[in-house]
């Protein structure tokens, strides 16, 4: 890697390397030390190919969950199974690995700012602003970016555009599938919630069982199916589907009566 060289972003690979081999070291212990994170189905990412792939999930945090994935992905990478033990995995992380996020959050301040040159793909909500309601056109500018991030790599996205659960999946999604025609991962993550606030850069509880499950990629028709059925598949696949709410498992019943007293002074 020559020491100027830059993805198609302009971030020169060099630092990039350097902030993610510095960030992993820092946030370590967050999923291995004073909370667990328990993976499964890690080899899948082992299988894949090193361009166009397009992972799904719900969202809990702005940044934590991002983060945790950076290190199960690359630990996958370096050989380990649904481990992130040992950060020697860090030496050598995947740099075309990117992230969706919304352009005013990556700009709050100067560690999200860090953390969008380490790999984050800024783009302008359009139905959100500043805290408000908005009813934004797209810009194009922000879908050819996340083409190009899927031309270089692997893309990470959160199809609800938002952290509160059971949330609708935004249809952008299921048009830039149909474009790009990726493999789509679905990956269902839980406890983060729980374990850091709102924006996932503090940690509020210690001791929290946080999961990670990687899940097989979707089987998808890009030419014939259509975005409504490709919107139903994606909420099924990261379990935001409405019907999931009347299937929530016994020890699961705290967290929707927590969920339900975040909704309160959320909405």
């Amino acid at each position: 890697m020559g020491l100027f060289k830059r993805n198609p972003f302009g971030h020169i690979l060099f630092i990039k390397l350097w902030l993610i081999r510095i960030l992993g070291s820092l946030t370590h212990r967050r999923f291995k030390g004073f909370n667990e994170l328990q993976i499964e189905g890690s080899e899948i990412i082992k299988n894949l190919p090193d361009t166009n792939v397009l992972f799904v999930s719900n969202h809990q945090t702005y940044f934590a969950d991002v983060v945790a994935m950076f290190h199960v992905f690359n630990a996958s990478l370096s050989g380990r199974q649904d481990s992130i033990k040992n950060i020697g995995y860090l030496w050598r992380p995947k740099l075309n690995l990117y992230f969706v996020a919304a352009k005013e959050t990556m700009q709050d301040g100067l560690l999200p700012k860090i953390l969008a040159y380490a790999g984050s793909v800024s783009i302008e909500r359009t139905w959100r602003a500043e805290g408000k309601n908005v009813n934004r056109q797209v810009k194009m500018s922000d879908v050819s970016n996340i083409t190009k991030a899927l031309d270089d790599g692997w893309v990470i996205t959160f199809p609800q555009g938002t952290t509160k659960p059971w949330k609708p999946i935004r249809r952008g999604t299921a048009h830039l599938i149909k474009k790009n025609k990726p493999i789509v991962v679905p990956i269902v993550i839980d406890g983060f919630r729980r374990s850091f606030d709102k924006k996932g850069l503090r940690t509020k509880k210690k001791g929290i069982l946080q999961s990670m499950e990687i899940k097989a990629p979707l089987e998808i028709d890009y030419e014939n199916e259509s975005v409504e059925s490709i919107v139903e598949k994606l909420e099924y696949a990261i379990e935001q589907h409405p019907s999931f709410l009347k299937v929530v498992p016994s020890e699961e019943i705290k967290t929707q009566e927590e969920l339900n007293k975040e909704r309160e002074w959320r909405y």
